[in-house]
């Protein structure tokens, strides 16, 4: 079936803990021989500064914390070939593009981490021209100066309309899938223009956001919601589907999950209080 008679469709999705099982910045700290404890406490404390966009807290140490300004661009390749990346993204990527009958989807990648580390850790996977990253601008000697851009937030909303615009397609015919409160964003952007969102994580934040939640090891887990909710296929055809490429779904369990807080009232701890 050729490209003309498929729907198209966008799938963008995160890169940090969303294609892969560690963040890039912890990749980063262990390269220069700092604890991820004291990553984290950095981290933190840039979230905490409103002039920081969540999610681009790597982005702004690289920038201006003196820890992190040996680094260089040759780093960030080689913390690209460190991260360790969940399993069949290739796979993900050709079934996406022309495995489903019917549909094809343009994969991009969208995220604020560096991106010369996604393109290193997706070389020979994603197309350099689909992925999406914070970008940085160097000096004479190497060294970070500035940055150009950082696809966090609402810079992750920015480019998928544009995406989306080049594409020619109406936004219900786009899927975006993130694991982190960086997403929400872009999330609730998809959903109010009937897109489809779905979350890799229980993350409270975004697992109420998305659509759908689905936990796996495995990259092509996402293939499951995308053709049960969009190509309308029961689950005894997605599972044989996914057996005709050598997987077998050994479990698929669906729970709903509510998240309360439960605290008893001023006026019922009273009460209790005064029955003493």
């Amino acid at each position: 079936m050729n490209d003309i008679t498929r729907k198209p469709y966008i799938f963008a999705s995160d890169f940090d803990q969303t294609l892969t099982f560690n963040d890039s910045g912890y990749v980063l700290a262990e390269l220069l021989g700092m604890s991820t404890a004291e990553f984290e406490r950095k981290a933190t404390g840039m979230a905490r500064l409103n002039l920081v966009q969540q999610g681009a807290e790597l982005a702004y140490l690289l920038l201006h914390d003196p820890e992190f300004k040996s680094v260089r661009k040759e780093h960030l390749y080689e913390v690209g070939k460190r991260v360790r990346l969940k399993e069949n993204i290739a796979l993900l990527y050709q079934i996406l593009d022309s495995g489903i009958p019917e549909y094809h989807f343009d994969f991009y990648v969208l995220s604020a981490a560096p991106l010369e580390v996604i393109q290193s850790a997706l070389e020979g996977i994603v197309p350099k021209e689909h992925i999406f990253g914070t970008e940085f601008l160097y000096n004479d000697s190497g060294q970070i100066e500035t940055i150009r851009r950082a696809t966090a937030g609402y810079g992750k909303v920015f480019i998928l309309d544009q995406l989306q615009s080049r594409a020619q397609i109406g936004p219900d015919h786009i899927v975006y899938t993130g694991d982190g409160s960086s997403d929400v964003h872009v999330m609730l952007h998809t959903n109010v223009r009937d897109g489809y969102t779905i979350a890799v994580s229980e993350a409270k934040h975004v697992s109420q956001v998305a659509k759908r939640t689905v936990l796996s090891t495995n990259a092509l887990a996402v293939l499951a919601p995308i053709l049960e909710d969009i190509a309308g296929w029961g689950r005894l055809r997605i599972r044989e589907f996914f057996e005709s490429y050598g997987i077998m779904i050994q479990e698929w369990d669906r729970v709903r999950t509510d998240w309360l807080t439960l605290r008893a009232s001023s006026f019922e701890a009273s009460e209790a209080a005064g029955a003493k």
